[in-house]
Protein backbone atom coordinates (compact mmCIF):
# COMPACT_ATOMS: atom_id res chain seq x y z
CA UNK A 1 0.00 0.00 0.00
CA UNK A 2 2.63 2.25 0.77
CA UNK A 3 4.33 1.66 -2.26
CA UNK A 4 1.24 2.38 -4.50
CA UNK A 5 1.31 5.66 -2.89
CA UNK A 6 4.73 6.75 -2.85
CA UNK A 7 4.51 5.67 -6.43
CA UNK A 8 1.19 8.15 -7.11
CA UNK A 9 2.73 10.84 -4.82
CA UNK A 10 5.57 10.88 -7.81
CA UNK A 11 2.90 10.49 -10.75
CA UNK A 12 1.39 13.71 -9.35
CA UNK A 13 4.78 15.24 -9.29
CA UNK A 14 5.93 14.20 -12.84
CA UNK A 15 2.61 15.64 -13.76
CA UNK A 16 3.14 18.77 -12.32
CA UNK A 17 6.83 19.14 -13.17
CA UNK A 18 5.54 18.14 -16.94
CA UNK A 19 2.51 21.10 -16.78
CA UNK A 20 4.89 23.76 -15.71
CA UNK A 21 7.15 22.73 -18.39
CA UNK A 22 4.78 23.53 -21.04
CA UNK A 23 5.49 26.88 -20.89
CA UNK A 24 8.56 29.06 -20.78
CA UNK A 25 7.00 32.99 -20.40
CA UNK A 26 9.43 35.74 -20.75
CA UNK A 27 9.46 40.19 -20.02
CA UNK A 28 10.98 42.66 -21.74
CA UNK A 29 10.15 46.19 -19.40
CA UNK A 30 10.62 49.35 -20.98
CA UNK A 31 13.41 51.69 -20.13
CA UNK A 32 12.99 52.90 -16.39
CA UNK A 33 13.32 48.84 -15.24
CA UNK A 34 11.24 46.38 -13.55
CA UNK A 35 11.75 48.67 -10.00
CA UNK A 36 10.63 51.88 -11.21
CA UNK A 37 8.13 51.91 -8.50
CA UNK A 38 5.29 52.05 -11.04
CA UNK A 39 4.66 50.95 -15.00
CA UNK A 40 7.21 48.39 -15.10
CA UNK A 41 7.21 47.30 -11.59
CA UNK A 42 3.65 46.32 -11.73
CA UNK A 43 4.03 43.82 -14.57
CA UNK A 44 6.83 42.88 -12.54
CA UNK A 45 4.41 42.08 -9.81
CA UNK A 46 2.18 40.37 -12.24
CA UNK A 47 4.56 37.74 -13.35
CA UNK A 48 5.95 37.85 -10.09
CA UNK A 49 2.58 36.54 -8.38
CA UNK A 50 2.13 33.90 -11.34
CA UNK A 51 5.48 32.38 -10.17
CA UNK A 52 4.12 32.18 -6.81
CA UNK A 53 0.99 30.57 -7.99
CA UNK A 54 2.43 28.04 -10.30
CA UNK A 55 5.75 27.50 -9.98
CA UNK A 56 6.52 28.36 -13.40
CA UNK A 57 9.42 30.71 -13.41
CA UNK A 58 10.21 33.69 -16.10
CA UNK A 59 12.53 34.85 -17.70
CA UNK A 60 13.24 38.61 -18.23
CA UNK A 61 15.26 41.72 -19.82
CA UNK A 62 15.32 45.28 -18.68
CA UNK A 63 16.42 47.48 -22.02
CA UNK A 64 18.63 50.39 -22.07
CA UNK A 65 18.93 51.87 -25.41
CA UNK A 66 15.72 52.10 -27.82
CA UNK A 67 18.15 49.67 -30.48
CA UNK A 68 17.95 47.01 -27.47
CA UNK A 69 14.42 46.02 -28.27
CA UNK A 70 14.26 44.12 -31.60
CA UNK A 71 17.07 42.36 -30.14
CA UNK A 72 15.82 41.36 -27.05
CA UNK A 73 12.50 40.20 -28.54
CA UNK A 74 14.76 37.80 -31.16
CA UNK A 75 16.60 36.80 -28.58
CA UNK A 76 13.87 35.60 -26.38
CA UNK A 77 12.31 33.93 -29.42
CA UNK A 78 15.24 31.97 -30.69
CA UNK A 79 15.38 30.69 -27.28
CA UNK A 80 12.08 29.40 -27.43
CA UNK A 81 10.63 31.20 -24.82
CA UNK A 82 6.65 31.64 -24.83
CA UNK A 83 4.36 33.58 -24.19
CA UNK A 84 6.87 36.68 -24.41
CA UNK A 85 5.35 39.98 -23.00
CA UNK A 86 6.61 43.57 -24.52
CA UNK A 87 6.19 46.38 -22.00
CA UNK A 88 5.11 49.57 -22.96
CA UNK A 89 4.22 51.27 -26.43
CA UNK A 90 7.79 51.47 -27.74
CA UNK A 91 7.80 48.21 -28.82
CA UNK A 92 4.94 48.05 -31.40
CA UNK A 93 7.61 49.00 -34.35
CA UNK A 94 9.83 46.22 -32.65
CA UNK A 95 6.85 43.44 -32.50
CA UNK A 96 5.51 44.22 -35.77
CA UNK A 97 8.81 42.90 -37.59
CA UNK A 98 9.60 39.99 -34.74
CA UNK A 99 6.30 38.71 -34.61
CA UNK A 100 6.06 37.44 -38.27
CA UNK A 101 9.73 35.70 -37.73
CA UNK A 102 8.32 33.23 -35.22
CA UNK A 103 4.77 32.59 -36.27
CA UNK A 104 4.59 29.65 -33.21
CA UNK A 105 5.79 32.04 -30.42
CA UNK A 106 3.06 33.98 -28.94
CA UNK A 107 3.55 37.47 -27.98
CA UNK A 108 1.64 40.60 -25.77
CA UNK A 109 2.71 44.18 -25.56
CA UNK A 110 1.00 46.63 -23.16
CA UNK A 111 -0.30 49.97 -24.34
CA UNK A 112 -0.20 49.32 -27.99
CA UNK A 113 -1.91 47.33 -30.98
CA UNK A 114 0.20 45.41 -33.03
CA UNK A 115 -1.97 43.68 -35.66
CA UNK A 116 -0.32 40.58 -36.08
CA UNK A 117 -1.70 36.95 -35.62
CA UNK A 118 0.51 35.90 -32.89
CA UNK A 119 0.30 38.82 -30.77
CA UNK A 120 -2.20 40.39 -28.12
CA UNK A 121 -2.55 43.91 -27.49
CA UNK A 122 -3.58 45.40 -24.51
CA UNK A 123 -4.67 48.67 -23.84
CA UNK A 124 -6.19 50.31 -21.33
CA UNK A 125 -8.67 53.09 -20.76
CA UNK A 126 -6.29 55.53 -18.56
CA UNK A 127 -9.01 58.39 -19.33
CA UNK A 128 -11.27 56.37 -17.03
CA UNK A 129 -9.57 56.02 -14.39
CA UNK A 130 -7.81 59.78 -14.72
CA UNK A 131 -11.02 60.96 -14.81
CA UNK A 132 -11.80 59.40 -10.92
CA UNK A 133 -8.57 60.93 -9.87
CA UNK A 134 -9.68 64.07 -11.24
CA UNK A 135 -12.58 64.65 -9.24
CA UNK A 136 -10.45 63.72 -6.28
CA UNK A 137 -7.88 66.26 -6.89
CA UNK A 138 -9.86 69.35 -7.67
CA UNK A 139 -12.34 68.35 -4.21
CA UNK A 140 -8.95 68.00 -2.51
CA UNK A 141 -7.76 71.30 -3.83
CA UNK A 142 -10.72 73.08 -2.65
CA UNK A 143 -10.97 76.37 -5.27
CA UNK A 144 -7.33 75.98 -5.61
CA UNK A 145 -5.19 75.08 -9.00
CA UNK A 146 -4.52 71.75 -9.53
CA UNK A 147 -1.23 70.16 -12.10
CA UNK A 148 -0.21 67.22 -13.68
CA UNK A 149 3.06 65.91 -14.99
CA UNK A 150 3.64 63.60 -17.92
CA UNK A 151 6.10 61.66 -19.21
CA UNK A 152 7.01 61.22 -22.77
CA UNK A 153 4.72 63.73 -24.69
CA UNK A 154 2.78 60.91 -27.08
CA UNK A 155 -0.72 60.69 -27.61
CA UNK A 156 -0.75 57.78 -25.03
CA UNK A 157 -0.08 60.53 -22.01
CA UNK A 158 -2.17 63.69 -23.32
CA UNK A 159 -5.31 60.41 -22.53
CA UNK A 160 -4.36 60.36 -19.08
CA UNK A 161 -3.80 64.67 -18.72
CA UNK A 162 -7.44 65.09 -20.87
CA UNK A 163 -9.30 62.30 -18.53
CA UNK A 164 -7.76 64.18 -15.60
CA UNK A 165 -8.77 67.82 -16.50
CA UNK A 166 -12.09 66.67 -17.75
CA UNK A 167 -12.63 64.80 -14.27
CA UNK A 168 -11.38 67.82 -12.21
CA UNK A 169 -14.19 70.01 -14.55
CA UNK A 170 -16.70 67.73 -13.64
CA UNK A 171 -16.19 68.54 -9.76
CA UNK A 172 -15.06 72.24 -10.10
CA UNK A 173 -15.97 73.80 -13.32
CA UNK A 174 -13.54 76.56 -12.93
CA UNK A 175 -10.37 74.71 -11.73
CA UNK A 176 -7.44 75.53 -12.90
CA UNK A 177 -4.69 72.72 -14.28
CA UNK A 178 -1.26 73.17 -14.79
CA UNK A 179 0.49 70.58 -17.39
CA UNK A 180 3.97 69.76 -18.11
CA UNK A 181 5.11 66.80 -20.07
CA UNK A 182 8.98 65.79 -19.44
CA UNK A 183 10.38 65.29 -22.91
CA UNK A 184 9.92 63.76 -25.94
CA UNK A 185 12.07 60.59 -26.07
CA UNK A 186 12.36 57.89 -23.85
CA UNK A 187 14.29 59.47 -21.35
CA UNK A 188 11.55 61.19 -19.81
CA UNK A 189 10.22 58.13 -18.33
CA UNK A 190 13.35 57.91 -15.96
CA UNK A 191 14.04 61.93 -14.99
CA UNK A 192 12.63 61.94 -11.41
CA UNK A 193 14.86 65.60 -11.50
CA UNK A 194 12.96 67.06 -14.40
CA UNK A 195 10.03 65.41 -12.58
CA UNK A 196 10.57 66.92 -9.23
CA UNK A 197 11.05 70.35 -10.63
CA UNK A 198 8.32 70.44 -12.92
CA UNK A 199 6.15 69.85 -10.27
CA UNK A 200 7.51 72.40 -7.70
CA UNK A 201 7.01 74.91 -10.61
CA UNK A 202 3.19 73.80 -10.65
CA UNK A 203 3.16 74.26 -6.42
CA UNK A 204 4.96 77.58 -7.00
CA UNK A 205 2.36 78.66 -9.26
CA UNK A 206 -0.40 77.94 -6.39
CA UNK A 207 -1.34 73.79 -7.72
CA UNK A 208 -2.26 72.24 -4.41
CA UNK A 209 -2.21 68.57 -5.99
CA UNK A 210 -0.52 67.39 -8.70
CA UNK A 211 -0.93 64.37 -10.90
CA UNK A 212 1.98 62.63 -12.66
CA UNK A 213 1.82 59.65 -15.63
CA UNK A 214 5.44 59.51 -15.52
CA UNK A 215 7.00 56.05 -14.93
CA UNK A 216 10.03 56.61 -12.85
CA UNK A 217 10.38 60.67 -12.94
CA UNK A 218 7.36 60.76 -11.22
CA UNK A 219 8.89 59.90 -8.37
CA UNK A 220 10.59 63.38 -8.42
CA UNK A 221 6.94 64.77 -8.75
CA UNK A 222 6.22 62.52 -5.52
CA UNK A 223 9.11 63.68 -4.15
CA UNK A 224 8.79 67.69 -4.43
CA UNK A 225 5.02 67.07 -3.02
CA UNK A 226 6.54 65.98 0.34
CA UNK A 227 9.24 68.35 0.20
CA UNK A 228 6.41 71.48 -0.42
CA UNK A 229 3.69 70.10 1.85
CA UNK A 230 1.14 69.84 -0.59
CA UNK A 231 -0.32 66.31 -2.39
CA UNK A 232 0.36 64.49 -5.46
CA UNK A 233 -1.56 61.41 -6.67
CA UNK A 234 0.69 58.42 -8.07
CA UNK A 235 0.00 56.61 -11.43
CA UNK A 236 -0.12 52.64 -12.71
CA UNK A 237 0.79 50.79 -8.75
CA UNK A 238 -0.27 52.32 -6.02
CA UNK A 239 2.05 54.85 -4.95
CA UNK A 240 0.53 56.05 -1.62
CA UNK A 241 3.12 54.31 0.67
CA UNK A 242 6.21 56.51 -0.82
CA UNK A 243 5.34 59.51 0.96
CA UNK A 244 2.63 59.01 2.97
CA UNK A 245 -0.02 61.86 3.94
CA UNK A 246 1.77 62.99 0.69
CA UNK A 247 -0.25 60.76 -1.75
CA UNK A 248 -3.90 61.72 -2.34
CA UNK A 249 -4.09 58.60 -4.32
CA UNK A 250 -2.65 56.55 -6.92
CA UNK A 251 -4.86 55.72 -10.37
CA UNK A 252 -4.28 52.21 -10.84
CA UNK A 253 -3.46 50.91 -14.22
CA UNK A 254 -3.53 47.14 -13.76
CA UNK A 255 -1.15 45.89 -15.77
CA UNK A 256 0.08 43.35 -12.91
CA UNK A 257 -3.23 41.46 -13.50
CA UNK A 258 -2.64 41.85 -17.62
CA UNK A 259 1.06 40.44 -16.77
CA UNK A 260 -1.17 37.58 -14.96
CA UNK A 261 -3.52 37.02 -17.19
CA UNK A 262 -1.13 36.64 -20.41
CA UNK A 263 0.79 33.70 -19.04
CA UNK A 264 -1.53 32.32 -17.32
CA UNK A 265 -4.07 32.02 -20.00
CA UNK A 266 -0.96 30.84 -21.80
CA UNK A 267 -1.04 27.79 -19.50
CA UNK A 268 -4.42 27.17 -19.50
CA UNK A 269 -4.05 26.93 -23.55
CA UNK A 270 -6.69 29.68 -23.52
CA UNK A 271 -4.52 32.23 -24.85
CA UNK A 272 -6.08 34.12 -28.03
CA UNK A 273 -4.33 37.13 -29.96
CA UNK A 274 -6.15 39.97 -31.04
CA UNK A 275 -7.01 43.30 -28.54
CA UNK A 276 -8.34 43.46 -25.14
CA UNK A 277 -9.55 46.56 -23.66
CA UNK A 278 -9.84 47.00 -19.51
CA UNK A 279 -11.10 49.91 -17.77
CA UNK A 280 -13.42 50.77 -14.90
CA UNK A 281 -16.15 48.07 -15.97
CA UNK A 282 -13.07 45.65 -16.65
CA UNK A 283 -11.61 46.94 -13.19
CA UNK A 284 -8.58 47.20 -15.44
CA UNK A 285 -8.38 51.08 -13.96
CA UNK A 286 -9.45 52.98 -10.93
CA UNK A 287 -8.01 54.48 -7.62
CA UNK A 288 -6.39 53.49 -4.38
CA UNK A 289 -7.75 53.93 -1.11
CA UNK A 290 -5.62 52.32 2.11
CA UNK A 291 -4.24 53.07 5.40
CA UNK A 292 -1.49 55.42 3.77
CA UNK A 293 -4.05 57.64 2.62
CA UNK A 294 -7.33 57.35 3.43
CA UNK A 295 -6.90 60.29 6.12
CA UNK A 296 -6.79 62.30 2.69
CA UNK A 297 -10.21 61.45 1.71
CA UNK A 298 -13.17 63.00 2.47
CA UNK A 299 -16.50 60.78 2.50
CA UNK A 300 -17.96 63.27 0.01
CA UNK A 301 -14.43 62.72 -1.84
CA UNK A 302 -15.15 59.20 -1.97
CA UNK A 303 -18.99 59.28 -2.86
CA UNK A 304 -18.09 61.34 -5.49
CA UNK A 305 -15.08 58.99 -7.05
CA UNK A 306 -17.37 56.45 -6.40
CA UNK A 307 -20.60 58.11 -7.91
CA UNK A 308 -18.64 58.50 -11.33
CA UNK A 309 -17.14 55.37 -11.82
CA UNK A 310 -20.75 53.55 -11.46
CA UNK A 311 -21.52 56.78 -14.28
CA UNK A 312 -19.08 55.98 -16.60
CA UNK A 313 -19.39 52.05 -16.61
CA UNK A 314 -23.01 52.48 -17.08
CA UNK A 315 -22.59 54.87 -19.81
CA UNK A 316 -24.10 57.97 -18.26
CA UNK A 317 -20.62 60.03 -18.15
CA UNK A 318 -18.66 58.81 -21.47
CA UNK A 319 -15.20 60.55 -20.70
CA UNK A 320 -13.69 61.82 -23.82
CA UNK A 321 -10.12 59.48 -25.16
CA UNK A 322 -7.73 61.85 -26.52
CA UNK A 323 -6.21 59.27 -28.57
CA UNK A 324 -9.15 58.38 -30.58
CA UNK A 325 -11.39 61.64 -30.88
CA UNK A 326 -8.70 64.34 -30.31
CA UNK A 327 -8.04 66.94 -28.38
CA UNK A 328 -9.68 67.39 -25.51
CA UNK A 329 -12.71 69.52 -25.37
CA UNK A 330 -12.64 73.18 -24.48
CA UNK A 331 -14.67 74.29 -21.20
Amino acid sequence: MKRLCLAAFAALMASSVATAGDIEPAVVYDVGGKFDKSFNEGVYDGAAKFRADTGIDFREFEVQTDSQRVQALRNFARRGLDPILAVGFLYASALDNVAPEFPDTRFAIIDAVVDQPNVQSIVFKEHEGSFIVGILAAMAADGDSIGFVGGMDVPLIRRFACGYVLGARHARPDVRVFQNMTGTTGAAWNDPVKGGELAKSQFDRGARVVYHAAGSTGLGVLQAAADADRLAIGVDSNQNHLHPGHVLTSMLKRVDVAAYDVFDSARRDEWRSGVRVLGLKENGVGWSLDAHNEALVTPAMKAAANEAARQIVSGEIKVHDYVTEGDCPAK
